[in-house]
């Protein structure tokens, strides 16, 4: 029987992988506790993009020893059925990542597997539903061990492991792990960023972009909206589809960022070699890239403005927010308006001293300020807090000695930012750095495994020919 769609590409997929398979033994020897407990190779918290791109590599690898857990159920792992609020994707639709350079796993091969070239010229970017079912069948298709409903709760040392406690169908238990890579996406190498004046207002009346947010309760409502970014404007847009009968924007720079400088990093040298750069070039590219917003794409901008109860005031940085007679007063240097609810579209903040999960690990974390000290005029404080990540993506000692198992916690999130730009959660940057991150996890799990390996060498003897001539057979 000749297969068609899905089911073909599926077959391919098997087929690729059989063609790639060399070499295939594993070569990770197991190992348990000193009480006995199974030690995984790695642990992977997180089966989002990022999580699942570390899983594929690692198995490519033959380390196949591992788990990825996510707190979410499944279809709920990443942003993009909760507070992503985009229509689509805001890269165009040949972006590749996941897939790690194997071309019958693309999101191009499998849309078209589905329904065809044409309609995929047709398509202009990806729909960000579209996009997670794409993920969750990289999932079905690579068998990639993911268990859900599993949340981390902390990691520490222990008898030479790491012991991970998470929290799963209401109990806590222990899982032992070599290593253990953070992917947990956006928000888990700090908090997201609320201004004071947002703060001091009642919970009911105020929210963040990236929070659970009624906006059917917003129909009929006035919303001010706080910063300009992407998120800002998914939110506004957000709004004002569910019926708000007006959104107000306030920027506190006097014009939009319309330039996309991403754009101009997109090359395979910067997402392959900036992570190799001395810390003065690093530090220089990353503090012009993190001082200014991301460009909208012109699809958000359109989504937006193309509502007549939108109002837009630039050069508007909010001076106070209070309540007065039920509704929230604003005070900006051009006026004062009202709002019934107020969302901050103000990202977010880096801070690794936040992450709850390795509580034990943060007094002993580098962090750039730790390690570098710019020149005069360009220091700036958010970017000191940034982790300073070893060459594998792992955490680095503050003061050498003090915590050797950093070592063996790689970060995968916007943690990495300043030390090898956009890659555990950019999707272009997958394909260069899930092999980097996989490079390093192998090369410890090798090194630290020599004896072993030196002894099954000395012990190989399996013949590969007889003594007897072949004329005799």
């Amino acid at each position: 029987m000749t297969l068609s769609g899905l089911a073909a590409l599926e077959a391919q997929i098997a087929r690729d992988h059989a063609l790639i398979c060399f070499p295939e033994p594993r070569w990770v020897p197991p190992r348990r506790t000193a009480t006995g407990e199974p030690v995984l190779d790695v642990l992977v918290v997180g089966a989002g993009q990022g999580g699942q791109a570390v899983a594929t590599q690692l198995k490519r690898e033959r380390v196949d020893n591992i788990l990825v857990v996510d707190r979410a159920p499944e279809g709920g792992e990443g942003p993009w059925r909760s507070f992503a609020r985009m229509q689509t994707l805001r890269t165009w639709k040949t972006v590749t990542g996941p897939d790690l350079g194997m071309p019958s796993l693309t999101f191009q091969a499998w849309f078209e597997a589905q329904h065809g070239a044409a309609a995929f010229a047709a398509l202009g970017k990806i729909a960000k539903e579209l996009w997670h079912d794409y993920l969750l069948w990289l999932r079905r298709v690579l068998d990639l061990p993911v268990r859900n409903g599993v949340e981390l709760l902390r990691v520490r040392p222990a008898d030479g492991y790491l012991e991970a406690i998470v929290r799963e169908n209401g109990g806590e238990r222990p899982l032992f792990a070599r290593k253990v890579v953070l992917a947990m996406g956006i928000e888990k190498s700090g908090r997201w960023y609320m201004p004071p004046e947002i703060v001091a207002l009642p919970a009911h009346l105020r929210a963040h972009s990236a929070d659970a947010i009624d906006f059917a309760a917003l129909r009929g409502k006035r919303v001010a909206v706080l910063g300009a970014g992407a998120s800002a404007f998914d939110n506004a847009a957000t709004a004002l589809e569910a019926g708000a009968s007006e959104v107000r924007m306030y920027c506190r720079r006097p014009e939009l960022q319309r330039v996309q400088p991403y754009k101009a990093i997109s090359s395979s040298g910067f997402l392959r070699h900036f992570g190799t750069l001395d810390d003065a070039t690093r530090w220089r590219f990353m503090r012009h890239l993190l001082s200014i917003r991301e460009a909208l794409p012109v699809e958000t901008w359109n989504r937006v403005t193309r509502h007549a109860n939108f109002h837009l005031h630039t050069g508007s940085p909010w001076l106070d927010a209070r309540v007065v007679a039920g509704a929230i007063a604003i005070t900006t240097p051009k006026g004062t308006h009202a709002a019934d609810f107020a969302i901050s579209g103000t990202g977010f903040d880096m801070d690794i001293t936040a992450r709850a999960e390795i509580a034990a690990a943060i007094p002993h974390i580098a962090t750039w300020a730790d390690r570098y000290t710019p020149p005069a005029g360009e220091a700036d404080a958010r970017l000191g807090r940034y982790p300073y990540l070893g060459p594998g993506f792992e955490l680095v000692e503050k003061t050498s000695g003090a915590a050797p198992w950093l070592k063996d916690i790689h970060v995968f999130d916007f943690g990495t930012m300043m030390s090898f730009g956009p890659s555990g959660s950019s999707i272009n940057g997958m394909k260069f750095a899930a092999p980097r991150l996989a490079f390093a996890i192998t090369r410890d799990l090798f090194t630290a495994d020599i004896e072993h390996h030196y002894a099954t060498m000395m012990a190989y003897d399996t013949p590969e020919f007889p003594l007897t001539f072949a004329r005799d057979t």
